[in-house]
């Protein structure tokens, strides 16, 4: 039987491509991980490539909702659903394999050595990107300078949507006052831990951009990261 203990939360829109070969990389690992793919009403079939997959593997999960409703809802949505299933470890992960599932076991190995939230990191020692061009690698590094300086936190990759959380950190944000979607929401979700004073570790990892599907980059999410930092310095976290 697979372990209950680590859930990897994976929100999709459009990724049918990807639904197949990322199963099987997380599964080779070997690790008992249990896979929750959030879907926002995929046009292309994602869901049901998913529940194909499910008919075989027992450890996937598929949640469907209405339509696409944002990369930090579908997040919260995942975090809402694993914590009620008490899952001790809890990830969240893109699936167009910018995030290398081999490296999901050293975010776990991190937080169980006494992490709270373990951040696979672009940017600090070790940490790499690969096939970005080299506006877009400036444009992210000095957007996680920019957070720095407004929120005053020591995270290098602060936009970094690959962690591994103990649920006990998700249990003390309160998810439902978070109101930001894209990567806003990835800064805000760490400049709560911070500021409830769990221990956050950055590992250093190797970021690819996608080979399959398509960006959801878009002016709007920038914008809402940009001028959303301001709005977290008066939330009330604790």
């Amino acid at each position: 039987m697979a372990s209950p203990r680590t859930l990897i939360i994976i929100p999709t829109y459009n990724e049918r491509e990807n639904i197949s070969k990322m199963v099987a990389a997380v599964m080779k690992l070997q690790k008992g991980y249990h896979i929750l793919f959030v879907d926002d009403n995929s046009p292309d079939g994602t869901s049901a490539q998913i529940e194909a997959v499910m008919e075989k593997h027992p450890e996937v999960f598929l949640e469907k909702r209405a339509g696409k409703l944002g990369l930090g809802t579908a997040y919260i949505h995942g975090f809402k659903w694993g914590l009620a299933r008490d899952y001790t470890y809890l990830i969240e992960m893109d699936c167009d394999f910018s995030h290398n599932p081999k490296d999901l076991p050293r975010l776990v190995q991190a937080c169980e050595e006494g992490a709270d939230c373990a951040i696979g990191s672009r940017y600090v020692r070790g940490g790499k990107v690969k096939n970005w061009p080299l506006k877009r690698i400036l444009m992210s590094y000095f957007a996680s300078v920019y957070v720095r300086l407004i929120l005053w936190i020591n995270i290098k990759d602060t936009t970094a949507g690959f962690k591994c959380y103990h649920h006990q950190v998700l249990e003390q944000i309160p998810l439902d006052q978070i109101p930001f979607k894209g990567y806003a929401f990835q800064i805000c979700m760490k400049y709560a831990a911070v500021k409830l004073g769990f221990k956050v570790k950055e590992i250093p990892i190797t970021f690819v951009d996608r080979v399959l599907g398509e960006s959801k980059m878009s002016t709007g999410i920038f914008k809402e990261a940009f001028f959303g930092v301001w709005q977290m310095r008066q939330m009330k976290w604790k």
